[in-house]
């Protein structure tokens, strides 16, 4: 026979919540004047226990951890328990047969554990007030792990009884958890403005202190309810019952609120992972800055009932396999109307097909954004229609774990972006299919800026493996998406081609999708003309037109002897846009004593196209012209930076730039941190000036809002903080350091700049050092507490 409360269908769990606490057959001896916990004594740990009829004081001395057993724990409605254990922590487990019935005060200045397995209910006259933890489970716990403090306990029972609040449990510096191996209800409320509030249900639980995820982890489930039917308020909020169901069931007003502090986001999870979550009424979720937090439901099955909406940052749903029905699309279009971007991603777990289906019409204003991504398929229903007006982005995603699955998108419906400023992305499997179907855009969109968008609505296939990378060269106009990061630490059999070439360049849109290509070797694209450059690069030509972006790359290459080539890690030659990429590795010649006609830069050879907001931090040891993000320039650079070192070597190595070797084009809001090394003597004609600079080597363009503070080592040489040479035009908001550079001049040849403009580590370090660099929270630099230069805004978001 089961405990008296040990209930489980959720009919009963509502006829609890409903009905008074003295209806309930354990409670009536509660209920008795003068009830205060019986029998106790210490098993672990020292102190003592002082009471009268209607109270009692269990003094821990000095912040301890003690370990008390009871023949009964239960208060009395008029009754006050107080632990006085400082910052401590008292266990408390009950060993006889009744469960406990907090009807009136349980306080402590540290941490309770009340352990149970008879059940335990805090009563709608109950309060628990604590200055750190409350735990009430039904779950038993080692005294000795318990006793020692470690980072871990783990709890486990096999007992069928209930956790229940229906009064007010808090705690003001700490967290609150209600365990147990069935049922966990809240139908009260619980508050932790500083910590988390956790409820689970499982037969072996795991808890574990995190400042910044959950802390309660089922490891044994148990097909345990966890119920919220009342108010729920802490910095994050976790209702998790593992095989069992989540009913996060509120009612008017916002029953469960994740508030955040400076050290834990404001996020709520609600987690079945083979079971059922259901939800009703409102959520909401902010960090301590005011800005979204983020909304987790994970779960084999969801549901949605009344009123349904997150109010938060960000949403994010994971399941096997989600058909979009009006419930759920009434669900989903609150929470962006709200301001919530909604993440929809399904697993494809126990047999599901995996696949997203939109059955209902989706329509929402303002910037929200909605992702739907599949495990294999995303179809859009004939009839439905996804609608944003406003500035939000749709994005479907067909073969979301990136394993070329075949994965398809087909529109039979309608993607109205029409009166949107937004953008739609749609990524299939390279190997799937895409059906466009009716799709209306606006004709007044223009892309946001450094998004390195074209089209408002882009489809990309997407690339998942070396091999799908190197198919990438079959259709150079094509528009791809890297669907995972990819390992390329087989092509140092030398089998890698460069995509594109100066007689047919890349022409689409790469977007990497914040992923990465890694240990890639780079061999040169050779051409047919020996006159002509050799390409070494993941891209040999990135043409006109095309763009890549968000990406990063790491590799390596090495230069044969006697070579003409363009050279660099993302690309040879660049005529395009490059947007928020990052390189890293190593560029070397394999001849220190050869002939190097090269142009090698961190990023790209050479640039006659636009750098925005990338970096490098690629060391390059070469000969010819070498930069640290591009070799050449006659494009634009904006907005980026590098910090590899350079080390001009060879037969022709007239020394290198910490950012750009020769510069004929334009590069602004940049700059260069790694230093720069002349290997010897450079060689040319009788008085060919010589020498490389922290930022450019020759500059022939126009320079502004830029600076330089790597070292520059050139022993036969004067070290330079600019520009060797200087014909074209350097802004004089453009510094470098003269202590870290142990250069006390600018420019050496050519137009010069003012002394003034070497500052030093403490100059550089003071904002008010740099005239015309916005530093507001708008603008485009940054200082950071305790940095040595300033850096590009953008990189604090990376």
């Amino acid at each position: 026979m089961r405990p008296p409360f040990a209930i489980r269908p959720m009919r009963r769990i509502a006829l609890l919540i409903s009905i008074p606490l003295a209806g309930l057959p354990f409670a009536q001896s509660a209920l008795a004047a003068g009830v205060l916990p019986q029998g106790g004594h210490f098993v672990a740990g020292a102190g003592t226990l002082t009471g009268n009829g209607t109270a009692l004081l269990v003094t821990q001395p000095g912040s301890t951890r003690g370990v008390i057993d009871w023949n009964s724990f239960s208060i009395g409605k008029r009754n006050t328990v107080m632990f006085d254990n400082g910052s401590g922590a008292t266990l408390n487990r009950v060993t006889a047969g009744s469960p406990s019935a907090i009807l009136g005060s349980l306080n402590a200045t540290g941490s309770v554990y009340l352990i149970n397995p008879q059940g335990i209910v805090v009563g709608p006259s109950g309060v628990v007030s604590t200055g750190g933890r409350f735990v009430a489970t039904t779950l038993d716990l080692c005294n000795d792990a318990f006793v020692n403090g470690g980072n871990a306990l783990t709890l486990s029972g096999k007992s069928n009884a209930s956790v229940i609040n229906l009064g007010r449990i808090s705690s003001s510096g700490g967290d609150v958890f209600l365990i147990a191996r069935r049922t966990v209800v809240n139908a009260g409320s619980v508050k932790a403005p500083k910590g988390t509030v956790e409820m689970a249900a499982g037969e072996q639980v795991l808890l574990q202190d995190s400042a910044n995820s959950m802390q309660v982890f089922v490891e044994t489930g148990s097909q345990g309810d966890v119920v919220n039917q009342g108010r729920i308020k802490a910095a994050q909020i976790s209702l998790q019952a593992a095989d069992g169901n989540v009913y996060a069931l509120a009612g008017r007003g916002t029953r469960i609120r994740a508030s955040g502090t400076a050290t834990r986001d404001g996020h709520v999870w609600l987690v079945a992972d083979s079971g059922l979550v259901r939800q009703s009424g409102k959520i909401a979720a902010t960090n301590a800055d005011g800005s979204g937090g983020t909304v987790d439901t994970d779960a084999a099955k969801l549901a949605f009932g009344n009123q349904v909406a997150i109010e938060a940052g960000k949403w994010n749903l994971f399941t096997p396999a989600f058909t979009i029905d009006a419930a759920a699309a009434r669900s989903l279009q609150r929470s962006l109307n709200a301001g919530t971007s909604v993440d929809v991603t399904t697993t494809g777990a126990n047999g599901a097909s995996g696949d997203v289906n939109v059955g209902a019409d989706m329509r929402w204003h303002g910037p929200a954004s909605l992702m739907l991504a599949a495990y294999r398929n995303v179809s859009i229903a004939t009839g439905a229609t996804i609608a944003n007006q406003g500035a939000g982005n749709l994005s479907l995603r067909a073969d979301a774990s990136g394993i070329d699955n075949g994965g398809g998108i087909a529109n039979h419906g309608v993607i109205d972006w029409s009166a949107s400023t937004g953008a739609v992305g749609a990524f299939y499997d390279l190997n799937g299919a895409y059906t466009a179907g009716t799709q209306m855009t606006n004709a007044a969109w223009t892309p946001p800026a450094y998004s390195g968008l074209i089209t408002q609505i882009t489809a990309y296939s997407l690339v998942n493996s070396m091999t799908d990378l190197k198919n990438v060269a079959s259709d150079l106009a094509g528009n791809y998406a890297l669907g995972r990061n990819i390992d390329a630490s087989s092509t140092s059999d030398g089998s890698y081609v460069p995509i594109g070439n100066a007689g047919t360049p890349f022409s689409g849109q790469f977007d990497g999708q914040g992923k990465a290509i890694s240990s890639l070797t780079l061999e040169p694209w050779l051409p047919s003309d020996p006159n002509n450059p050799q390409l070494m690069g993941l891209f040999g030509v990135i043409g006109s037109g095309a763009v890549v972006r968000n990406l990063s790359v790491n590799g390596s290459g090495t230069l044969g002897a006697n070579v003409y080539g363009y050279v660099g890690i993302l690309a040879g030659m660049n005529d395009g846009t490059v947007v928020r990429v990052d390189t890293s590795g190593k560029l070397a010649s394999s001849d220190s004593s050869s002939i190097d006609f090269t142009i090698t830069g961190g990023l790209v050879g050479g640039n006659s196209g636009t750098v925005l907001r990338s970096s490098s931090s690629v060391t390059a040891t070469t000969g010819g012209t070498l930069g640290g993000l591009a070799g050449a320039n006659s494009g634009a650079i904006i907005q980026s930076y590098a910090t590899g070192a350079m080390l001009s070597s060879g037969y022709i190595n007239a020394g290198a730039g910490g950012l750009v070797g020769y510069n004929s084009g334009s590069i602004s809001q940049s700059y260069a941190t790694g230093p720069t090394t002349l290997f010897g003597y450079c060689r040319g004609a009788v008085g060919t000036p010589c020498g490389g600079a922290a930022l450019v080597v020759t500059n022939l363009g126009t320079i502004s809002q830029s600076f330089a503070t790597g070292a520059v080592t050139q022993p036969f040489y004067e070290p330079i903080g600019i520009a060797r040479s200087n014909s074209g035009s350097i802004a004089n908001d453009v510094y470098w350091n003269k202590d870290t550079t142990n250069a006390a001049v600018g420019v050496v040849y050519g137009t010069g700049v003012p002394a003034a403009n070497g500052l030093t580590s403490a100059q550089m370090a003071t904002p008010s050092s740099f005239v015309s660099y916005d530093f507001s929270s708008t603008g485009v630099w940054a200082m950071p507490v305790g940095a040595t230069h300033p850096v590009l805004r953008w990189q604090l978001a990376q």
